[in-house]
């Protein structure tokens, strides 16, 4: 008897299809045998599959049964093979009704007792299921708190093995998931309870910030040691805008395929912030691996990358954003297959301005040489920092303002403009996938950032003073029309061109 249904495989964080068939009666020896190119992981289910049968209270093969894994030319890798494999096998044996499998999408791993376990990318298998036409999808309870986020796609939890035979023989009538029972309806965390009001001085610094964060773009903060650049960036966290329920949807999608909770984390309905350290390898920022997954720069997707110590990075490591940065995506290329990871992320990066970190600091004397000064910098390449749209220092703070008592500006006042700024360019981008002025196309930059004569003639003399590329150019005028969203302007005035014009700070060749 032939019996068919429909899992799913993971290639990077998008789900392919595939169909799952066994055939029983077969004349031979009383075995199963798996074909379709499974890796050692998918090999191993036939074990725990006829385990869990056991424990379940079904009979073993008693004829030669042949599992196949279509098609057969595309790597099939993990365990969510288990479950389906499981039911297949059953109808094939004829103890089970199958002619409902096929209506749905199935995924799950199962323990030996017949429990089933959380799978990577419950809410790819979702998305899945809606384009292919599917009734739904039936995953393990874990794997379909995410799924049921999707729109349109109905989700149908179990928690055994047994539980999904009664759901597909008809025995029992069961509930599809509500979003309502998924526990990512928590309410945004602002950062645990750091707040910008505990900064002290940094007035500077605070307004680059946010800026930064208002419009989306990327940051550098230069500045001796103690000067608080890792103190401010820790509290960004508390300003960032909430997610919209899509942008939460795609970064929940990177960490369920790359196999992370967010829940566990603590991290439902917020921006990821990831923090890798210096010593990271390429693989472990860009992504990848034999069987290639996202790394740290898609795990930022739709959230904030900081890189302190910057060019204590390698130099190899540091490059490879430069592709991320311009095109919002980073493409693999393994012997497994390609694969094209979403990696939209803003870029907060700190560092020294020498190796000794006391250039231009006036109570501390700087200790190295000139040529020592040019190789450190030398670190992070010229084209990289172009892309940076914010380099901003960060003096010593004086021990007057760590004296002063008074708090700082909270988080949750420089919140409330960065969310204001934010709907304004909510507003601009409407039935586009663009959402800050950072991500704004060239096209639209003359259309949303047109000057008068007088700003084009003071532009032109900066960039020819400053040697700055056309790219620095166009990220000028993108952080002009920020700075301008924040002061409730609808056109940028002179004002604004300058305070964007004094951010690129690493540029300069002469003082202005």
């Amino acid at each position: 008897m032939l019996a068919e249904t429909c899992s799913a495989t993971l290639q990077g964080v998008n789900a392919l299809p595939v169909t799952v068939e066994a055939n029983g009666g077969e004349k031979g020896e009383p075995r199963c045998i798996l074909v379709g190119l499974p890796d050692a992981a998918v090999k191993e289910s036939l074990d725990r599959v006829l385990s869990s049968l056991a424990n379940t209270g079904y009979s073993s093969p008693r004829t030669r049964v042949t599992i196949n894994l279509a098609p057969g030319d595309l790597r099939k890798e993990g365990a969510a093979f288990d479950l389906p494999i499981a039911l297949c096998l059953l109808a094939a044996m004829g103890q089970i009704p199958g002619g409902r499998l096929k209506d749905f999408l199935i995924a799950g791993e199962l323990g030996l007792s017949g429990e089933t376990r959380r799978v990577r990318g419950g809410l790819s298998m979702a998305m899945l299921a809606g384009k292919t036409g599917k009734k739904g999808v039936v995953l393990p309870r874990e794997s379909a708190e995410e799924a049921c986020l999707m729109e349109g796609v109905k989700v149908y939890p179990v928690d055994s093995l047994a539980q999904a035979v009664s759901f597909f023989s008809g025995e029992s009538e069961q509930a599809p998931m509500e979003k309502s029972e998924s526990p990512f309806q928590l309410k945004h965390d602002y950062s645990g309870g750091l707040d910008f009001s505990e900064v002290k001085g940094q007035a500077k610094v605070r307004r680059a910030v946010e800026v930064a964060v208002a419009g989306g773009h990327n940051l550098l903060m230069l500045g001796p040691p103690g000067s608080g650049k890792s103190m401010i960036a820790k509290r960004i966290p508390s300003i960032l805008p909430k997610p919209s329920m899509n942008e939460f949807l795609e970064i929940l999608n990177v960490y369920s395929a790359g196999g992370n909770s967010l829940v566990k984390e603590g991290k439902s309905l917020s921006r990821p912030v990831r923090n890798p350290h210096h010593t990271i390898s390429d693989v472990g920022l860009l992504g990848g691996g034999t069987i290639p997954g996202p790394g740290e720069i898609s795990l930022a997707h739709n959230g904030v990358l900081f890189l302190d110590e910057l060019p204590e990075f390698k130099r190899s490591a540091l490059e490879v954003l430069r592709q991320p940065l311009e095109d919002g995506e980073v493409t693999i290329s393994r012997s497994a297959g390609k694969i094209t990871l979403p990696s939209r992320f803003m870029l907060v990066a700190a560092m020294n301005p020498c190796p000794c970190g006391y250039l231009g600091d006036t109570t501390r004397e700087c200790r190295c040489s000139m040529p020592q000064i040019q190789r450190y910098r030398a670190r992070v390449s010229g084209p990289l920092l172009d892309r940076i749209d914010i380099h901003v220092e960060a003096p010593a703070v004086r021990v007057e303002d760590l004296q002063i008592r008074e708090k700082g500006e909270s988080s949750g006042n420089m919140r409330v403009r960065v969310e204001n700024c934010r709907e304004v360019q909510k507003q601009r981008f409407a039935n586009t996938s663009i959402t800050c002025n950072a991500n704004m196309p060239n096209k639209m930059i003359g259309a949303y950032c047109e000057l008068s004569d007088d700003d084009l003639h003071m532009l032109r003399r900066a960039m020819n003073e400053l040697s700055l590329s056309a790219r620095a150019y166009d990220r000028i005028l993108k952080l002009s029309r920020t700075i301008a969203d924040l002061g409730d302007s609808k056109c940028i005035r002179k004002v604004h061109l300058l305070e964007a014009i004094q951010y690129r700070s690493m540029d300069r060749s002469v003082i202005l």
